[in-house]
Formats: structure tokens, sequence, C-alpha cells
């Protein structure tokens, strides 16, 4: 089973895929795991990205989907995958099928912006330890400070607003299209992969019972 998973920075796609793979025994693979493995296993594909990135340029789609078709064939795809954060646009989508890329299902949380930016926010870190906190779902005991060392805590730049609003704008603009570019496809051909939406400011455990419900549905 190979399944795309769509939906915004802090939408709660990372749980929920660790969620399927555990249920289907199928990694969870995306662009930057791809392209570190690759890299590391000096692999043809690996040397060539990696002389791109050095050299400061954007990796192409075409060397991305030879990518994804270099890691789907390892022992541990057997069964099928997770793509995470992949395709990012409309032009990734169609190279895939046009490389003969079978998903079944491409299931997508949707959180409301707001929600998103409540969400990562809150969070602040620890940073001698890495520990995370959350004003709202884990406070510190403390107001500010680390349970453990009674440390200050910081909010790292990827969680102010201004750099989440900024992320969200770039997923409504590129990624969003997908949305609608699969929905259609399943309208059209029943050969497509299988579209699901789930609400993902629901209980964690409500979007993963809907969502494994769907897929053996």
């Amino acid at each position: 089973m190979r399944i795309i998973l769509l939906g915004p920075p802090g939408a709660g796609k990372g749980t929920q895929a660790q969620f399927i793979s555990k249920e289907y025994d199928i990694p969870q693979i995306s662009t930057g795991d791809m392209l570190r493995a690759a890299i590391k296993e000096g692999t043809e594909l690996g040397k060539k990205a990696e002389g791109i990135m050095k050299s400061g340029g954007l990796v192409s789609d075409d060397l991305i989907i030879n990518l994804v078709k270099e890691r789907i064939e390892k022992p541990d795809c057997a069964n099928g995958c997770i793509f995470d954060g992949f395709p990012r646009t409309i032009p990734q989508a169609e190279a895939l099928i046009e490389a003969g890329v079978d998903i079944d299902h491409v299931v997508e949380i949707s959180v409301p912006d707001d929600e998103i930016v409540s969400r990562l926010s809150g969070r602040r870190q620890h940073p001698g330890s890495g520990r995370v906190y959350h004003l709202k779902y884990n406070p510190p005991k403390q107001e500010g400070l680390d349970d453990v060392t009674g440390e200050p805590l910081i909010q790292r730049e990827d969680d102010k607003e201004e750099t989440i609003r900024d992320r969200l704008a770039t997923y409504h603009e590129q990624t969003s299209t997908l949305v609608g570019f699969y929905q259609n496809k399943t309208k059209e051909d029943a050969n497509a992969p299988k579209y699901h939406q789930f609400d993902g400011t629901k209980d964690i455990e409500v979007v993963k019972e809907n969502i494994l419900s769907a897929l053996k549905g």
C-alpha cells in the first residue's frame, strides 16, 4: 500500500504516519531522508544531488522522481510506503504518474491556519536537553522555566508566528493545489488513488481510527 500524506506543517502528519507505518509495516519516507541516504550511500543519484546542493542549486523534479523510484525498490518498501511531504507540487504529482509509481491512497489532514499557529507558536524548548513544552497542552511547572534544571526556556525561530505564517503561505501556494488535483483524479479515473480528508483538530486517537478505518475500506 502506497500512501501520500498531505497537510500543512503542524497538522499532525508525522504522528499519524507513525501509526500507519506500524499498522501496515511500511516505512515513512521524505525527500530529505531520501536525499541524505543516497548521498551517504554514494549512489550515482546521490552524487548528482550532492553536487547540485553543494553549488547552492535546487534538486530537479526529475532527480527527485528517480530517487523515489530507487527508494521504493528497497526491501523495506515491499509492503508499500508513506510519502510525507512529497509530492509538493502538481508537476511532481504528474511526474510520479508518468514514472509509473502507483499510489493507493491520498490522505489529507486538514487543520485551519489559526489552529496551526496556536499549536506551533505555543512550543517552548530547553536548549540544553531539547525538552519541549507547550504553553497550552504541556506547560512547564513554572512559567518559562525547565522542569528539571530551572533554566529559561526559549521559543525557536521556527515556532514564531511570523515564520509559521510564512510556511503556511508557501504550503497554500504550492501544495494545497494538490488537494484539487487528487480529488479530480479520484472522480475521473477508477484506478486513481482513493482520496480521504480528515479533520486534524480532532483528538489524535480519533484521527488515527478514522484514517486506519478508511485505509481498510
